[in-house]
């Protein structure tokens, strides 16, 4: 069995004082690809924020790497974990290059000189997310699908071994939609990265999941794939 990454226990989740989710338990193994479900409103992106300290915890435990979230600076997080949101980033007018260069902030000194090794980990991150073409365009410029491989270069720029995802493929096409999920799963297998992302597409996401996190009801359902594409064959509820 793979080591878990991250460890959830009875975590409850909220946001100004109102708990939206509780009684959250669930793990992430190295290397795995996780779907987290579910309808609007049931707490998947409060979840997700949570995990990553932009938000804290209402109860419960975070264990990421056998350490509290509490107890990780702001700085040893940000080497942990990056975070792909569904917002688009104030950084409109950058050119691609500059976006995925932000990816390395965590390693470079206060006066934000990049060294060589990090050109060299900006090059390999826009080449492995399939971007490399794209470096001198303005990002306002690109489209949805390409906008979003950008933000991934940019994650993987990071070097963290964790990459979590709100939506990763919304407002895509299919065939977006398709190479965005590949291009996850690649990660995972081949790069060894372990993959959270929020998702409403589940047949695509059952095809590239190890495992299902479905937040329903304040609480959390966790199994694999074939598990809830048995109960999505039976049922038309999601």
């Amino acid at each position: 069995m793979k080591e878990s990454v991250l460890v959830v226990s009875d975590l409850s989740v909220g946001y100004r004082r109102r708990v939206v989710a509780s009684g959250l338990s669930g793990c992430l193994p190295a290397g795995s690809v996780t779907a987290l479900i579910g309808r609007n409103g049931t707490g998947k992106s409060t979840l997700l924020k949570t995990l990553c300290g932009f938000l804290s915890p209402m109860g419960g435990e975070i264990i990421w790497q056998g350490k509290p979230l509490s107890d990780y600076s702001r700085s040893e997080l940000s080497r942990m974990v990056s975070v792909v949101l569904t917002h688009r980033p104030d950084t409109e007018m950058l050119l691609v290059r500059e976006v995925v260069e932000m990816g390395r902030i965590p390693y470079t000194p206060f006066s934000g000189k990049m060294r060589a090794e990090d050109k060299e980990k900006v090059d390999q991150s826009m080449a492995m997310a399939g971007v490399s073409h794209l470096e001198r365009r303005r990002l306002v410029s690109l489209s949805d699908g390409e906008r979003q491989r950008v933000m991934i270069a940019k994650a993987l720029a990071q070097e963290t071994p964790v990459i979590l995802l709100d939506e990763p493929t919304a407002f895509l096409d299919y065939v977006a939609k398709v190479e965005i999920l590949r291009l996850l799963r690649q990660l995972a297998k081949e790069e060894g990265k372990t993959i959270l992302l929020t998702t409403h597409d589940l047949r695509q996401s059952f095809s590239i999941a190890d495992a299902i996190w479905e937040m329903r009801d304040g609480g959390m359902t966790v199994g694999t794939p074939d598990d809830f594409q048995q109960l999505l064959d039976k049922s038309e509820t999601f």
